[in-house]
């Protein structure tokens, strides 16, 4: 999971880039980069760290032009070493490009294999490079970007959004299933492309609508122009977005995650009702959830734990035992609202359990006689192949366990997740549009060893012709 930005503006772009990329922090910890074009030079800078640790002022103002790309990486594939860090930057044709890149692609070393028998040269580890690649290839042939996009709606498997920057001109293009979010702005001098609406905000623009499934957008100075390269027969936009990964202000796929959020929070007291002094959050993705979960049940809201604002997601953290070690460190508990309490704790999911009942141990040092945990996803049991770390089942405490084996396990009084069922009426799409598959272990593209849906076999193993269109001028 990543977060990216192109902006097209009437002066320099650097420092808009970084408020954007601010924003979009939360979506990658890891590292930063910039890349920026003034008419004649390419400029870059890129490092390991956060967005305020990698640019300062003199740095923004060194990265001059009008076009430019931004990237925060949160690494699912690819070594964390400095050559994966994005955008990356090359010439090709007589001209300056840069690319980034948010998600994963399942066919990566199969594309790589295949040009490196034709003589081409990796200097990265990422599925990034490899999508630069089927692009540069389909510009050799046809010089046109609509051929180069087509050549990756045909060859990439996976999800992927992906700003390209061609000195004058970004473009932007998102995966036919629509998989991560992919947005357009409009700013006060120019356009932005980005993961998520608060970038837009963040520069006080105006969103202007979603970057559909399938489709290539293009921002320069001339305006925004698009046109829709590929058409899927049905779209697997991730679920886990909402639930966690975008920041509750954004508005993702025409959705506000907040207010999904809120109604997974009604349906947590509907489907399982329990009896408690009150509802607290696990901050700050829990927020929105307990926020409904204490309308609907009419138990006072009150925050039993406050959070360190200094420290980052620990879920996106690289390692576990990092993740755990953060967890009393970033949350401390509000003693006077605890002691001798019943609690309701809403969280947005459970992955791995460990941080669950270091939490609910927190609680109840600090006095509370029970603590019923409720969980804003349902039961994750399956591997996330394309963007969330979750690589493996064995690290899934909810795979091949029975609710109460989860419940003992983190210590709650209770546990109850939210079902899949509410979780799409909550999202407000059909379920054949949303990626449902570390929840069922049903996938919406073939993955090798794991079940697709029966619904996408004609697009992932039938010929791509018969599902995209290509662009007539």
């Amino acid at each position: 999971m990543c977060g990216i930005v192109g902006i097209i503006g009437a002066g320099d772009v650097s420092i808009p880039i970084y408020y954007a990329l601010y924003a979009l922090q939360h979506r990658g910890q890891e590292s930063a980069g910039i890349t920026t074009f003034d008419g004649k030079t390419l400029f870059k800078h890129k490092g390991p760290g956060l967005v305020a640790e990698v640019f300062d002022e003199d740095i923004l103002h060194e990265l001059k032009g009008f076009s430019g790309l931004g990237h925060v990486r949160y690494p699912t594939t690819g070594e964390k070493i400095a050559e994966n860090i994005q955008p990356f930057t090359f010439r090709f044709m007589g001209r300056f490009c840069a690319i980034a890149h948010n998600g994963n692609l399942t066919n990566t070393e199969k594309l790589r294999e295949e040009f490196e028998k034709r003589g081409q040269i990796f200097s990265t580890t990422t599925d990034t490079e490899v999508i630069g690649n089927v692009i540069a290839d389909e510009l050799r042939k046809s010089g046109r970007m609509e051929d180069a996009v087509l050549a990756c709606m045909k060859r990439l498997e996976g999800s992927y959004s992906v700003v390209f920057l061609s000195e004058d001109k970004v473009y932007a293009f998102r995966d036919p299933l629509g998989i991560r979010p992919l947005c357009i702005g409009k700013t006060k001098d120019g356009y932005i492309v980005c993961s998520e609406s608060v970038a837009v905000d963040a520069l006080n623009g105006t969103l202007i609508r979603d970057v559909r499934p399938g489709e290539l957008v293009c921002i320069s100075k001339k305006g925004l122009e698009s046109v829709q390269i590929a058409e899927s027969s049905g779209h697997a936009h991730c679920v886990f977005e909402y639930i966690y990964f975008a920041r509750a202000d954004s508005v993702i796929d025409g959705r506000l995650v907040y207010d999904v959020r809120r109604k997974i929070g009604q349906a947590l007291y509907l489907e399982a009702p329990v009896k408690a002094d009150l509802v607290s959050p696990v901050p700050d993705s829990g927020i929105a959830h307990a926020t409904g979960y204490s309308e609907s049940s009419g138990i006072p809201y009150r925050e039993g734990l406050i959070k360190n604002r200094y420290m980052g997601r620990t879920f996106i953290m690289p390692t576990q035992e990092d993740r755990e070690n953060a967890v009393r460190i970033k949350l401390n508990p509000v003693k006077g609202h605890i002691k001798d309490k019943s609690i309701v704790i809403v969280d947005d999911s459970i992955v791995r359990g460990t941080t669950s009942k270091r939490i609910i141990n927190i609680l109840k040092d600090a006095g509370a006689e029970e603590v019923h945990m409720r969980v804003g996803s349902p039961p994750i049991k399956a591997p996330c192949y394309l963007g969330v770390d979750m690589p493996t089942r064995e690290e899934l405490i909810a795979s091949g366990k029975s609710n109460e084996e989860v419940k003992e396990g983190i210590d709650a009084t209770s546990l109850h997740h939210v079902s899949v069922e509410s979780l799409i009426d909550a999202i407000g799409m059909p379920a054949d549009d949303l990626c449902l598959g570390c929840l069922t272990g049903v996938y919406p593209l073939w993955i090798k060893g794991e079940k697709a849906c029966p619904r996408y076999t004609d697009f992932i193993k039938g010929s791509y012709q018969t599902n995209i269109k290509e662009f007539d001028e």
